[in-house]
This record gives structure tokens, C-alpha cells and sequence, in this order.
């Protein structure tokens, strides 16, 4: 792959892995779009592992807090954790859903559902009901507030993440409008929801791979830039985002959603359909 392509393609995985507009439509269309060849199963596990390791140090404090007080130790000092105890819990309660689903559907969501009608419709679909959950929810809760019933809502919604275009800080984060959490909590709670699940389909992902025989000898420079240029932007995006939620919506996401979407579904029509 040439090396152009593994930079636009780690750029591209590290701002839509965090905002809420769909890594995988992007990832997809993009060679499609461009007449690239498939980037491939290890590159794939390289994009993946970059956002990975960009989430776990993001929230590396906020993961020790939360796994310290699940075992009654009074540790960190941010307040709204303090008062949720059990986060920890909650959090694994809620990756349950998705983990199930996922092993259900995998071999559907790198086939039959990568179509861009699909695609196309999910972006449509889910922008619009980001948008009405934003115009709907009285956002008078935080992280504090989460309870079961929130998380396993909110982890159901995760399931529907695997379908591309989706978006999986997407649906979460309109979830949890509904469940009238404030944006920011709303966008910290599918972040940290979204690393169980995360990991474990990169450690799965990395475990298929190794059964092919481990990183090709011609595709470490490629998987180490991927790695590193996903990290890196995926940390300087869930930075932006957070602090763009403190004063402003979701709408810009929503009307971007809704044009792509449209583009997605016209080109499908007019153009001939990625192979797969």
C-alpha cells in the first residue's frame, strides 16, 4: 500500500472513530470511492489498535478511578466518578450486548452489510434521530446519575454499531440524550463504553491474525504508521470533541450525517458497487 494511502487512511480512521459520524461508512467507502485496493485485515488491526490506544490513554485516569472504586478504594479525584461507584460494573454490563451481537453477525457486517445503500441509510437514520434526540432531551443528568437501566439502553444501542454507518459514539451518545444525559456526559460515558468492546475485538482481530502467520515482513511500516497516526489524531479528536460539547450541539454531526448519506446512496446508484 502506498504510504500516501496509510496516512489518508489513519487520518480518516482517527477523527470518525471518535465523532459521531461513522469510522466504518468512511473506512469502506473510501477505496471505493478512490479505486483503492482493500487496505486488508492487518491494516485494518492497526487502525483499530491506534484509536484503542488512544481511548485507554485519553481516559487512563478516569479508567483507574473507576476501576478503583469498583473495588473500594477511595482513588482519583474526579468528582462525578466519586459518586458513581459502581461505573465499573455498569460499564460491563453494558458491553455485554454488543459482544453477543457481534459474534452473531461478524461475518455479515463484512459482507452483505458494507453495501452503500446500507451504508448510505444508516448515516441518514441515525443523524436524524441524533437530531431529534438532541432536540428531545433535557440533559439535566451527568455520569453520576448512570444507572443499569441507562447502561444496558445505552450498551443495546452499542449492538447497532456494528452495522456500517452506524457510528458507534453515534448511537450511543443519542441514547443517552434520550436518557437525558448532557452532551459532554453523554459523549465521556460512549467513550468509555466503547473500549471493553474495542479491545476485545482487537485482541480478537490480532489473534486471527496471528493464526495467518502474524504481520507480513513488507507491512510493519505500514502497521506501525497506522498505529501511530491513528493514535495520535484519535487523542487530539476526542479532545476537540469534548470541549465542542461543552457550548455547542450536535447539529453540525446530524447535517453532515444526512448530506453524506444522501451522496453515498446517489453515488451507489449512478456508480458501479464495491466488490464484497
Amino acid at each position: 500500500m502506498p504510504l500516501y494511502q496509510v496516512v489518508i487512511l489513519a487520518i480518516v480512521q482517527g477523527i470518525t472513530e471518535f465523532l459521531p459520524i461513522s469510522s466504518s461508512a468512511h473506512l469502506a467507502l473510501a477505496p471505493w470511492l478512490f479505486g483503492w485496493r482493500d487496505q486488508g485485515l492487518t491494516f485494518d488491526i492497526a487502525l483499530h489498535f491506534g484509536t484503542l490506544i488512544a481511548v485507554l490513554g485519553y481516559f487512563f485516569k478516569d479508567w483507574v478511578q473507576v476501576i478503583a472504586q469498583a473495588f473500594g478504594q477511595n482513588y482519583g479525584a474526579d468528582p462525578e466518578l466519586r459518586q458513581n461507584p459502581s461505573l465499573l460494573w455498569l460499564l460491563a454490563a453494558g458491553s455485554i450486548p454488543a459482544g453477543i451481537v457481534g459474534l452473531l453477525i461478524e461475518k455479515y457486517t463484512e459482507t452483505t452489510l458494507r453495501s452503500p445503500y446500507v451504508i448510505g441509510t444508516m448515516l441518514i437514520l441515525i443523524g436524524l434521530l441524533m437530531g431529534y434526540a438532541e432536540r428531545r432531551s433535557k440533559a439535566s443528568r451527568g455520569i453520576s446519575h448512570i444507572g443499569l437501566t441507562d447502561s444496558l439502553a445505552i450498551g443495546l444501542s452499542q449492538a447497532l454499531a456494528l452495522i456500517p454507518g452506524t457510528s458507534r459514539s453515534g448511537i450511543t451518545m443519542t441514547t443517552a440524550l434520550f436518557r437525558n444525559f448532557d452532551r459532554r456526559s453523554a459523549a465521556r460515558f460512549s467513550f468509555l463504553l466503547s473500549t471493553p468492546i474495542t479491545a476485545a475485538a482487537c485482541a480478537k482481530a490480532a489473534y486471527d491474525l496471528y493464526k495467518q502467520g502474524g504481520i507480513p515482513a513488507g507491512a510493519r511500516i505500514e502497521f506501525a504508521l497506522g498505529v501511530l497516526i491513528s493514535g495520535i489524531v484519535g487523542v487530539l479528536v476526542i479532545a476537540f470533541l469534548l470541549r465542542y460539547l461543552r457550548n455547542h450541539s450536535l447539529q453540525f454531526f446530524v447535517y453532515y450525517r444526512v448530506f453524506f448519506g444522501i451522496i453515498v446512496i446517489a453515488l451507489a446508484f449512478f456508480l458501479r458497487q464495491p466488490a464484497g
